[in-house]
């Protein structure tokens, strides 16, 4: 027979998180659309650059420059504007000029974005779900962005309360199993455990994890074993495994009563 594998699907966009932290990022224009990339860009911890005059800047971006968020060049886009850029993104009701800022970019090679204009685009803007470090982003590959914001609300609605502390939870439990088993021959039973932790939970179960619930989680670490979700609730105020009446034989202890 012969081997099956997933169907090529053509036509769609990589999608990755790109990391641009410290990253210099040049905004042209300084209205909705603007406002929108300079605040997405600043979330991901860029240095931004908004270039736009003054009087175009939108109440949004002007309370960033105010706030010192973002630096700006209170003027009409120049060439020398691209100078160290490692993205642009240019929102401005001019097509002549956003061509022209696409060709700079593209001799430069520079990633670009040009807004509305999906043919001088080298990446798409989603519409991004966000709770804390959670982030799930919709696109429609500059086919339909208020058609992808209806659907990124949608998931939205499905996602248990606190989806984001779960994540806080199982990241602040993978660094302290590092620093509790640093070396790197602990590397494969630490990926070994974290596996056996996440298949053990649901997400809603996670949703409601403690920092009490991750520290007497990590006691199970050196056997190699998890607790049953209830095991684990009853350890809440009661760290003291002998004093637990309730526990599933199979991972190990042995309890008397």
């Amino acid at each position: 027979m012969a081997p099956r594998f997933p169907e090529v699907q053509g036509g769609g966009s990589l999608i990755l998180a790109w990391q641009i932290r410290g990253k210099k990022v040049v905004v042209v224009g300084g209205g909705e659309v603007a406002a929108g990339r300079v605040l997405a860009c600043l979330n991901a911890d860029a240095a931004v650059t908004v270039v736009a005059p003054a009087s175009g800047l939108n109440p949004e971006v002007a309370y960033r420059v105010s706030q010192k968020q973002v630096q700006h060049v209170n003027r009409l886009f120049e060439p020398s504007d691209l100078d160290g850029a490692d993205m642009v993104l240019t929102a401005v009701d001019d097509p002549e000029a956003s061509t022209r800022i696409w060709k700079l970019c593209k001799a430069r090679r520079i990633a670009v974005n040009v807004a509305d204009v999906p043919p001088e685009c080298d990446f798409y803007f989603g519409s991004v779900h966000r709770d804390g470090p959670l982030q799930i982003m919709v696109s429609t590959n500059g086919k339909g962005p208020r058609l992808a914001n209806a659907i990124r609300k949608h998931i939205a609605k499905l996602l248990p309360k606190k989806a984001g502390k779960a994540i806080d939870s199982v990241g602040e439990l993978r660094v302290k199993l590092r620093r509790m088993a640093p070396g790197a021959e602990e590397g494969p039973k630490r990926m070994a455990w974290m596996i056996k932790v996440s298949d053990a939970y649901s997400f809603e179960e996670l949703c409601s994890f403690t920092d009490e619930d991750v520290d007497n989680l990590l006691r199970f670490y050196s056997e190699g074993t998890v607790p049953p979700l209830d095991i684990l609730l009853s350890m809440r105020g009661n760290p003291d495994l002998s004093k637990i009446d309730v526990f599933d034989g199979s991972f190990g202890f042995s309890v008397g009563v």
